[in-house]
């Protein structure tokens, strides 16, 4: 099996002493001083009893968020789990991503990116994934999701990436055969990355596309999501009108619903998550709103305490779960995974917010696929690298606290480069030089051009390389009007460095917008409360 394939239905067997804290064993309640026997007994057995109740809790809240991406009930403290992690590189591009700015409690945002894979490489996968010429091919990414958790934990925003979505594919090296994946010159469909490398690639090119820091990824196949969604039980979604997928050629999901509201699970909950053929304009962009309307009314089942309350239940959705998952290094035992739990679980329901990314349809040889739409799609991306929640909420955003003072302006280096070229549009000549001019009018005496360095930038912005730093390259900023959200710290600077990107081609100031703070309606925004959610049938699928 390759290095993108999931384990297949083995699982290892639960022995007697294999428990959770809280439910008996070292972390049982001691006998309290005073009380007989039996009052003990039942002190333990209501002791034993709450803690279990804890464990469902957590777990509950946290794994709907976290499926086609993870295995959240296998946050439970069975140590035999650790073993069915499936773990590898976080990133494997050559770009460092940017530390990210803590707030003014200290508290920084964490970015998770989702990542459903088509693999069909087992049995199990090959039997619900279909389409036999595709049978121990490379595998593709064709669920990513972004998951953001706000720095003050009061809220959580997702962005999905339609797997259609064309874009430039960053150098990726497969850690394991050391083949090296250059980068792309044309755009690629996003949902190859997997086949770069792994996972690891995935992210890099979320980075490349968005600038957006990423923490950890999670990444699970059609199996897993079965065994899951079985173990979970049934979540009601809805449609408009009776649905068939399937079309005469033998493509579609297979999923047939009657009009209103359908409690799905298992298979047909797979189906749900895989239709294209029948919602909407029978597209990707249709399946990502069915992918937000289930995963939000999961949240919602599990959160009402009603399901996963048998713990024999949750330690076999734990055992599928773990043995479904593929993630990052840093989330590799169930410790971890825990933890993690904790925190997402503090946002509520109605501070969630699913969206897609903004797009536009190509023309020509790429209709059909999709771009990010000028403008909104990177607003949106600023958003969450600022930790604006996407529901449109006051946040308790601070300003990030410069423990470094400036030092004299007449002291701070700085090297400007040219990063004015797009993909349409050649470098602009004497752009450096002439925002050099402006640091020097502004007392930058020590500011240099590197003309040898030209790598496109689509935002103007400052790299530092430590912490002690900082504080100059805000000052540099700062004299140039240049948002304070655009310095960044990276260890691919030795020093301050002032890429000039193509939002500024022209003479003059820093065109400085003013950052809206609303999610564009081309998000489609869908609140994790919303229970009238509803999804559009495509007239050609109904029966």
């Amino acid at each position: 099996m390759g290095r993108s394939s999931m384990r297949g239905e083995e699982t290892r067997p639960r022995g007697r002493h294999d428990e959770p804290p809280g439910d008996g064993g070292d972390d049982a309640a001691p006998p309290v001083p005073g009380q007989g026997a039996a009052e003990n007994d039942r002190s333990a057995r209501r002791a034993a009893k709450g803690g279990r109740r804890r464990v469902l809790r957590w777990a509950s809240s946290v794994l709907a968020l976290l499926i086609l991406g993870t295995g959240g009930a296998g946050y439970v403290y069975y140590k035999h789990l650790n073993g069915n992690i499936k773990k590898e590189d976080l990133t494997l591009g050559d770009k460092q991503m940017a530390d990210h700015k803590a707030n003014a409690a200290g508290q920084t945002p964490l970015n998770i990116l989702l990542i459903g894979s088509d693999a069909r490489d087992s049995t199990a996968n090959q039997k619900l994934g279909g389409a036999k010429e595709t049978f121990g091919g490379t595998p593709l990414a064709d669920v990513q999701m972004l998951l953001h958790l706000s720095a003050d934990r009061s809220n959580i925003s997702v962005i999905s990436m339609p797997r259609d979505t064309m874009l430039k594919m960053p150098k990726c090296t497969d850690p394991e055969s050391g083949k090296v994946y250059p980068a792309s010159t044309v755009d690629v469909q996003t949902n190859q990355s997997l086949g770069r490398g792994g996972p690891g690639c995935t992210v890099a090119a979320w980075y490349e596309l968005t600038g957006i820091t990423i923490d950890h990824f999670m990444m699970i196949d059609f199996a897993g999501v079965v065994s899951m969604a079985d173990a979970v039980g049934g979540v009601p979604v809805c449609v408009d009108a009776n649905v068939y997928s399937h079309t005469s050629d033998g493509k579609g999901s297979g999923l047939k619903l009657e009009k209103g509201t359908t409690s799905v699970k298992g298979k047909q909950a797979l189906q749900w998550l895989r239709t294209r053929y029948g919602f909407e304009d029978n597209t990707d962009l249709g399946r990502t709103k069915a992918q937000h309307q289930y995963l939000n009314s999961m949240v919602r089942e599990l959160r009402k305490g009603t399901k996963l309350t048998d713990p024999v239940k949750l330690m076999d959705l734990a055992e599928a779960a773990t043995s479904a998952l593929t993630v990052d290094k840093g989330l590799d035992t169930v410790k971890k995974l825990y933890d993690l739990a904790e925190e997402l679980k503090k946002a509520p329901t109605d501070r969630i917010t699913m969206t897609t990314m903004p797009n536009v349809y190509g023309t020509g040889n790429f209709a059909g696929r999709v771009y990010p739409k000028p403008d909104e799609a990177e607003q949106v991306f600023r958003m969450i690298r600022e930790d604006v929640p996407l529901d449109g909420k006051a946040s308790k955003r601070k300003t990030p606290v410069v423990k470094d003072e400036a030092a004299p302006a007449a002291e701070i280096a700085v090297s400007v480069r040219n990063a004015t070229s797009t993909d349409t549009l050649g470098t602009v000549q004497g752009r450096a030089s002439a925002v050099q001019g402006l640091l020097t009018e502004a007392g930058f005496a020590k500011t240099t051009v590197d003309s040898q360095n030209v790598e496109a930038a689509a935002t103007t912005g400052l790299l530092y390389p430590s912490a002690d730093m900082e504080g100059d390259a805000q000052a540099v900023a700062k004299a140039l009007g240049i948002p304070v959200s655009q310095v960044k710290k990276s260890t691919d600077v030795s020093g301050i460095v002032l890429a000039v990107g193509a939002d500024w081609r022209e003479d003059g100031a820093y065109p400085a917008k003013a950052a809206e703070e609303k999610t564009p309606d081309s998000a489609n925004p869908l609140n994790g409360a919303d229970e009238q959610a509803c999804m559009q049938v495509n007239p050609s699928f109904t029966w």
